[in-house]
């Protein structure tokens, strides 16, 4: 018998027994299912971390009262930091991280920085969730507003579609002018996003003129960065004191490699303005987008590995399962093997048979798995509205892996079965 022929009466028997193929095929499915399923998941999710914190390029950096924190599963859900050491942990306890930033220091920083190539931004967080209308359209409550000044959009990623930037003097004087989002443009004004330049609109009941359209930049799960109305931070400051107790700093410079000698000046510089004595410790916090998410992805990696677990557990089990059903066609066929070492097969001939069809059926799961885990892990994709992910690396990984426990599974059966004597197999009952 040629390896084809092998491979075909391999293939037969296994449609044979339809029901104990497909049993195992499950069993083997499941852990492969469970392994692409969260692996593509959480590859949809890290690409929405990563469009959601790169707002801001990786030669800029941001300077805030206090770290930045978020929940994973609302509000009773694990609370995730960015990287902090335990002594950063005691420290910060003994400084006064809880001061915000008030206008006077984020001035005196923006004077004072004079880093070659730098450009610095003073912003102001809005109200969110509010409602944005025309006289004939309006918005649902879920547009967020943000006060910043000429070089916010700059600093944030922004683009201009159509209009113009703030001036200094619109930004000092707090006058009623906004810059909307693609997605707040497309709901006031359909078909024709240019008519939108100079009407007036009320962003929370407010009267205010538009000067620019943005572009669209792209959203996520965790921030849509069309819905935004962007005004001068002076008009936040003026409507929403109580709302905005705290002034955001961003800092860019013009090379990357520069960055960290940037945030060593901004440290020095901004260390005085909040009166801080040279045995205190820093009462701000200073942030790298890519940080950030490095942080987030640090996390969703644990997830990752528990997941890498369960999938080894489940293909032990399936592996155990599958030999056990060799064995059991290995005596059910037992007078089979007789006649075909009878008729003149090899040794080889019948282990090869066995094994073929122990691979065959641990692929057949891992195939099954793979399809399924990378249909219903792409749901999250979906959700978080990113592009359709494969996980090429892993797919490859459980391949091989399901290769490794077929061929493992099959080994001692096909030994058995090549073993067998053929006078005494043909007289098996």
């Amino acid at each position: 018998m040629n390896y084809k022929d092998t491979l075909a009466l391999s293939w037969r028997n296994i449609r044979s027994n339809k029901l104990r193929t497909g049993i195992t095929v499950i069993i083997i499915a499941l852990g492969i299912f469970a392994l692409i399923l969260i692996i593509t998941a959480i590859q949809a999710a890290s690409n929405s971390l990563t469009s959601s914190f790169s707002t801001m390029g990786s030669n800029a950096f941001s300077i805030r009262y206090k770290e930045r924190t978020f929940s994973f599963g609302g509000g009773g859900g694990r609370r995730v930091n960015t990287v902090k050491s335990s002594k950063g942990a005691l420290r910060e306890k003994r400084s006064n991280t809880g001061i915000p930033i008030n206008i006077d220091e984020a001035r005196l920083f923006r004077e004072r920085f004079s880093f070659p190539g730098s450009k610095v931004s003073i912003a102001l967080r809005g109200p969110a969730a509010i409602v944005v209308n025309t006289g004939s359209a309006k918005t649902n409550p879920e547009i967020n507003m943000f006060g910043g000044d000429e070089n916010y959009l700059e600093l944030n990623g922004y683009n201009i579609a159509y209009g113009r930037n703030f001036s200094p003097a619109e930004v000092e004087s707090g006058l009623n002018v906004c810059m909307i989002g693609n997605a707040v443009a497309n709901k006031l004004f359909p078909g024709n996003l240019a008519k939108g330049i100079d009407q007036v609109i009320q962003v929370d009941q407010i009267p205010y003129r538009v000067i620019a359209i943005l572009e669209d930049k792209g959203s996520s799960a965790f921030f849509n960065t069309s819905k935004i109305v962007v005004v001068p931070f002076n008009k936040v400051r003026m409507l929403y004191a109580n709302l905005s107790s705290s002034y955001n700093i961003a800092v860019q410079v013009l090379d990357l490699k520069n960055i960290d000698l940037a945030i060593g000046e901004a440290k020095a510089i901004f260390r005085p303005i909040r009166k801080l004595d040279v045995k205190e410790a820093d009462n701000f916090y200073i942030d790298k987008s890519d940080s950030i998410a490095a942080t987030l992805l640090t996390n969703l990696g644990f997830l990752e590995k528990g997941t890498i677990g369960i999938a080894f557990i489940t293909l032990i089990g399936a592996a155990i399962g599958l030999m056990n059903i060799m064995l059991v066609a290995v005596n059910e066929r037992t007078k089979e093997i007789g006649l075909v070492k009878a008729l003149g097969g090899r040794r080889k001939d019948i282990r090869a048979q066995f094994l073929f069809e122990s691979v065959l059926i641990s692929l057949m799961g891992a195939l099954a798995g793979i399809i399924a885990g990378v249909l219903l892990g792409n749901l999250v994709a979906v959700l978080l509205h990113t592009g359709f992910v494969v996980p090429w690396g892993w797919v490859i990984a459980g391949v091989l892996v399901c290769f490794v426990v077929g061929l493992i599974a099959g080994l001692y059966p096909a030994y058995k079965a090549s073993n067998l004597d053929p006078i005494v197999a043909l007289r098996y009952e």
